[in-house]
């Protein structure tokens, strides 16, 4: 059985930072993409940030040079470092991880899996 659990949400003032994890278990070798994503209420899904099975990484325009995305295959963990906080980074944040190599890697319909979420709130 596949899990994904997120922890490390907080409120924060701007300016702040946060490190969210996401315990992994259960998750198929031939996953491709492990990936942070975000939303808020009546808005869809955002892709935040991801990492393939080679190590590369890819971010969305707003979190570019802010947040730093990892993975600790010892530990099983994917982590999103966030700095420089901002009040529209307040969201629910979600892991999710895929197995499909084509497509747009913030196109959250293509993940398989997902967690439960996480919220952070950046107050100013």
């Amino acid at each position: 059985q596949v899990r994904l659990v997120e922890s490390g949400g907080d409120s924060v003032q701007s300016g702040g930072s946060l490190r969210l994890s996401c315990a992994l278990s259960g998750v198929p070798r031939d996953t491709y993409y492990m990936g942070w994503f975000r939303q808020i209420p009546r808005k869809l899904r955002e892709g935040v940030a991801v990492i393939n099975s080679d190590g590369y990484t890819n971010y969305a325009d707003s979190v570019a040079g802010r947040f730093i995305i990892s993975q600790d295959n010892t530990k099983n963990t994917l982590y999103l470092q966030m700095n420089r906080l901002r009040p529209e980074d307040t969201a629910m944040y979600y892991c999710a991880a895929r197995r499909l190599r084509l497509g747009s890697w913030s196109e959250y319909g293509l993940y398989n899996y997902w967690g439960q979420g996480t919220q952070v709130t950046v107050s100013s």
